[in-house]
């Protein structure tokens, strides 16, 4: 019976073999985690979904307190996929109806009569009808059969998430890994209040002929008890309610996070879910209404309830737009939350008295100690217990620091300020400017620049530069920060003046859109330029074969000028890591370096530390490289996103020959001249008609040609003499293209088939030497 069953299996196997084979693949990459958090001391389950999931076999939660189990996994069907499912189980129905004794019905198209004739001597077994109900559930189960998933969310993956209850709240980082690879963090909250995670009812948004905006069948809401968290997703047109009991004199606070915990979705517009709320009666009457909070585009609506009863709290996306990653969570109830701060910093070695404003807190003053702190932003809670919910942002400095003095409206009333100084201010009223009067010399170099909006201020603001006589010398609104990835509005302002004499000077200073108030707080320092550095390394998440490399990219976010050479290294790595080319050469921005990592797997990903050290001023600096992840928004911007943790996954060794520098490197390029570098290309990659390109090269520098050889190429660099200077160094990345097969009812022109990345080699340095200096070109 059991050898029957093989063959039958083995005939319907042969009959779709290649119709099986999946389309092309690529990094893992999560999508959402549904919910987005959980509350510690429970346990509960989550789905993640996102796109090259294939064997996922660990899941890791940062922080501790955790413990997470891959429970199941599933993927769509692809069309192929479902139309050969159908074929078996004609073929089995057909089957069935042999051994029954009833005449075979009519075959559809596509079914192999040769396959089902041979299946007619086969006897009929409870595997077979095991076998083909689960065929059934399939294809029922696939949404194939229904609402048809975006691509890169349709794979999902079910985890068993317990919290300790001595876990930190607060925010972590959560990864998978698959058998391609570790994927990208998603944001995932620990949480102090009890969580809602039962989805709500959906309302259908529909609308009637003459109708200009859109109407809302009646639905009965789902009831909460306060305070709480809610977790939600917002399908397309979807609304959400949710009812709970409120008493006279409560101080509601409901607060969204939804861009927050998705920062940059790439193919949406704005680029992230805009989500909005309002607040009802009991009768359905409007109570309060918000779509943003200051510059965030997640909402937070307060309101004093004024009698006790049912009260309801709608959720939706502006556009009506939604679909599986549009995750929210809502902290719901009588809950403190934070405005504003003043002042938002202070010296490293002061302690600060510091104005809390906001809603339910339990002071409004506190005291900071910011002695031994180093320079930097620092986050501050308001609140203890099950009461935090969001935190302000408080910044040390070395300089001197002082205070805003009004009033100090005009030239004739500046506030006079003895350089080098940081200024903690407000504009206090719509239209406010505050103007600082110092003494300057001819050919004093000057940077004046504002920290609010980095420091969570509403304020946008706007300096400018005068000579006593009223002449202005600059002007800047908004400059972009780098190593600002969250802010699409780049609202503080920075200018660098060169005095053009001795003499009085003034600074002006106010918010761009006349707005103004207790809220609109702003650090302004005046100092002579302070060159220093940030440091940013992508992905946040690699993946590398036992004894292999991985390619990062590190950024250097350069400040008041700096232009030294920056040197990186890994601190405290595990032996068995090392890095290759480990600097940024001086004026560059980026440098991507070879990670090669041990010859032995590991169990779990490993987390690396890089730091970089430069010389300013006749003394090193050491600033930590912070990893982050290159994001997209709405088809087009590019940010970089922070993450907690660089974290690298080694895997076992590939049976197959990757892709390797043959030549000695760094590669020496005459100006003016050409240099060869042999690569060796893996067989798999030959078979996909690759091309070789080069990608980002730096100015001056073009791959003229590649040559065949054994096993792989031989590229031919030439340089342009008047784009390029000897002494010149940097990496090369070189990308192998190629057109990845599709499933088969996908059949395209070679012509018109998209050429996709199937490898990238480990980075090539270079040095551009003399035209006349003989060059060695290693070959082995």
């Amino acid at each position: 019976m059991k050898k029957a069953l093989f063959v039958a299996l083995a005939i319907l196997a042969a009959s779709a073999t290649h119709g099986q084979q999946r389309q092309q693949t690529g990094p893992p990459h999560l999508g959402y985690v549904y919910p987005a958090g959980g509350q510690r001391g429970t346990t509960f389950e989550v789905v993640v979904g996102g796109q090259f999931l294939d064997g996922v076999t660990g899941a890791y939660l940062s922080g501790r307190g955790v413990r997470v189990i891959v429970q199941s996994q599933t993927r769509p069907l692809l069309k192929h996929e479902h139309r050969d499912l159908k074929v078996k189980l004609s073929q089995l129905e057909d089957l069935q109806a042999t051994l029954s004794g009833r005449a075979s019905r009519p075959r559809e198209s596509g079914k192999s009569s040769a396959a089902t004739n041979k299946l007619a001597s086969v006897e009929w077994t409870p595997a077979h009808e095991k076998w083909m109900q689960a065929i059934r559930m399939r294809i029922a189960s696939s949404p194939i059969s229904g609402r048809q998933p975006t691509p890169s969310l349709a794979e999902t993956v079910t985890l068993r998430i317990t919290l300790s209850p001595d876990a930190e709240p607060g925010e972590r980082e959560l990864r998978l890994l698959a058998s391609t690879g570790l994927t990208n963090p998603l944001k995932f909250f620990v949480g102090q209040l009890p969580e809602v995670t039962e989805k709500p009812f959906e309302i259908v948004v529909q609308h009637g002929k003459d109708a200009s905006t859109p109407k809302a069948t009646t639905a009965k809401e789902m009831r909460i008890t306060l305070p709480a968290t809610v977790n939600g997703q917002i399908l397309p047109g979807g609304i959400n309610r949710y009812r709970f009991a409120a008493r006279q004199g409560q101080r509601l606070v409901a607060a969204a996070s939804a861009r927050t915990l998705l920062p940059y979705l790439p193919d949406t517009v704005p680029g992230w879910i805009q989500a909005t709320m309002t607040l009802y009666d009991a009768a359905g009457n409007t109570l309060e209404y918000a779509d943003h909070y200051e510059f965030s585009p997640d909402p937070v609506l307060y309101y004093e309830i004024p009698k006790d009863g049912d009260y309801s709290l709608e959720i939706r996306d502006s556009l009506y737009r939604g679909r599986d990653d549009f995750v929210y969570r809502i902290t719901l109830g009588e809950q403190p939350f934070v405005v504003s701060f003043f002042p938002l910093g202070c010296p490293t070695d002061h302690q600060a008295t510091v104005a809390v404003r906001g809603v339910n807190l339990p002071v409004n003053q506190l005291t900071l100690n910011a002695s031994g702190k180093p320079t930097g932003t620092y986050p501050v809670l308001v609140g203890q217990g099950d009461g935090v919910h969001n935190s302000a942002m408080f910044a040390v400095d070395t300089l001197s620091e002082c205070f805003e003095q009004e009033t100090n409206n005009t030239t004739a009333t500046a506030q006079p300020v003895t350089l080098p100084i940081i200024i903690n201010g407000r504009i206090n009223t719509p239209g406010d400017t505050d103007v600082f009067r110092f003494e300057g010399h001819a050919g004093q170099t000057i940077v004046a620049e504002v920290i609010a909006r980095r420091l969570n201020s509403p304020m946008d603001s706007v300096i400018t530069f005068t000579d006593a006589a009223g002449k202005q010398l600059g002007r800047n609104d908004d400059y972009e920060d780098k190593g600002a990835g969250l802010l699409t509005h780049q609202a503080d302002s920075y200018l660098r003046i060169t005095l053009p004499a001795d003499g009085t000077y003034y600074l002006h200073l106010a918010d761009t859109q006349h707005k103004g108030g207790p809220d609109y707080s702003y650090r302004l320092r005046l100092s002579a330029p302070r060159p220093d550095f940030q440091l940013r390394v992508t992905p946040s998440s690699l993946t590398a074969r036992a004894g292999a490399s991985a390619t990062v990219t590190v950024y250097a976010l350069r400040r008041d000028g700096f232009t030294n050479a920056i040197v990186l290294g890994l601190v405290n790595a595990p032996a068995g890591f090392q890095l290759s080319n480990v600097s940024v050469p001086a004026n560059q921005d980026k440098v991507e370096l070879k990670l090669t990592v041990p010859a032995t797997p590991t169990t779990d990903p490993i987390s690396l530390n890089l730091e970089g050290r430069a010389l300013i001023d006749g003394q090193t600096v050491v600033r930590r490289a912070v990893p982050a992840d290159d994001m997209m928004q709405a088809f087009a911007y590019r940010h970089l996103v922070t993450a907690r943790d660089l974290k690298v996954a080694v895997t076992e060794r590939s049976p197959q020959k990757l892709e390797r520098i043959l030549s000695s490197l760094p590669v020496k390029i005459p100006a003016g001249g050409t240099a060869r570098v042999r690569i060796t290309i893996a067989t798999t990659t030959l078979l996909l008609a690759p091309t070789i390109e080069l990608s980002d090269s730096p100015k001056g520098i073009t791959l003229a040609d590649t040559v065949p050889i054994h096993e792989g190429a031989e590229l031919v660099l030439q340089t342009v003499a008047a784009n390029v200077k000897p002494g010149q160094k940097g990496t090369l990345t070189v990308k192998i293209l190629g057109e990845r097969p599709g499933p088969r009812d996908q059949i395209q022109p070679s012509s018109n088939k998209p050429r996709a990345t199937l490898a990238t080699l480990p980075p090539i340095p270079f040095e551009i030497v003399a035209p006349d200096m003989k060059t060695k070109e290693s070959h082995k």
